[in-house]
């Protein structure tokens, strides 16, 4: 009998990456997407790859919107899903001081609530048959706070708790959960990642220093369908693990990160808002971490 897969945001990226790569595998796989419309690339890029992915039409961000949508996969497969992959979200720049509450909120109910609603659709199904799956896509900056994505970064920090919660709460009914942290990976949502509020104009540094990182990123980016074949070996795998870093910069960021000291962290904030002051930044990035932001070609 087939896998029955759910991937959510399936229409671009590393969910629609996912979404193909798994139907690859053999699994049955149904791809959330918040439009039909929006799904012709993700059904385009499936016919080249010989497989089907089953659409099926839901926000993660409303409660009833989702219920509705896993009511009809549900009736579909006839009550069973063996893998949910959480990989709908959003993301936004700001810093502290000038990001809006309403922001933090919109933010969290996507990245953190989405994921929230689709487990509790899946988890009493899971938990009657004694196995399933839930991964969790979060992110390098669940692990490592980036500049000027407070929002952003409080939301995967949040799905990260989570996660480890979560893992430890359905352990006994033979449920697996696995935490895939991707880095930076070639995705549409980088070219729309281009706000820089900065309302107050203290912040120009802070800014250029977070858009100089995903520059150097998006000039080594990782093919998303890495990150698929790591969820499907998260779900696959005899030796499950908890986490899996994947993509540009995230395993030599989280592994710099858990090096430094907490003043050391601090202590790369402090460089002037200047081009001396952005060279010294980035020769402590690359001192911590073994990137050079500077390598943008």
């Amino acid at each position: 009998m087939s896998t029955i897969s759910v991937v959510t945001g399936a229409n671009s990226g590393i969910g629609r990456a996912t979404a193909i790569y798994l139907a690859q595998q053999g699994h049955t796989v149904y791809g959330t997407v918040r439009s039909l419309d929006k799904a012709t690339k993700l059904l385009a890029m499936a016919a080249d790859a010989g497989v089907e992915i089953r659409l099926i039409e839901l926000d993660i961000a409303d409660d009833e919107s989702v219920q509705v949508g896993f009511e009809k996969l549900l009736l579909d497969t006839g009550g069973v899903v063996d893998v949910l992959v959480n990989n709908a979200g959003v993301g936004g720049n700001a810093v502290a001081e000038e990001c809006t509450t309403q922001m933090y909120l919109d933010v969290m109910n996507i990245n953190l609530c989405g994921a929230v609603r689709c487990i509790q659709q899946v988890l009493p199904g899971m938990r009657a048959r004694g196995r399933g799956a839930i991964v969790n896509i979060t992110s390098v900056v669940g692990r490592v706070a980036a500049l000027a994505q407070t929002a952003y970064v409080t939301s995967k920090w949040a799905f990260e708790g989570l996660s480890e919660g979560l893992a430890q709460e359905v352990a006994p009914f033979g449920i697996r959960v696995a935490i895939v942290e991707p880095g930076i990976t070639k995705s549409a949502i980088f070219a729309k990642n281009i706000d820089a509020p900065n309302s107050s104009g203290a912040y120009d540094a802070q800014y250029r220093r977070m858009f100089q990182m995903y520059a150097a990123g998006l000039a080594h980016a990782t093919d998303p369908f890495e990150v698929g074949r790591v969820v499907h070996h998260a779900v696959t795998t005899a030796e499950p693990q908890l986490r899996y870093a994947v993509s540009w910069g995230a395993a030599d960021i989280i592994g710099g990160r858990a090096q430094m000291t907490d003043e050391q962290w601090v202590a790369m904030g402090q460089h002037p808002d200047s081009p001396e002051g952005d060279e010294a930044y980035y020769d402590d990035f690359q001192r911590h971490f073994g990137l050079d932001l500077r390598n943008v070609g």
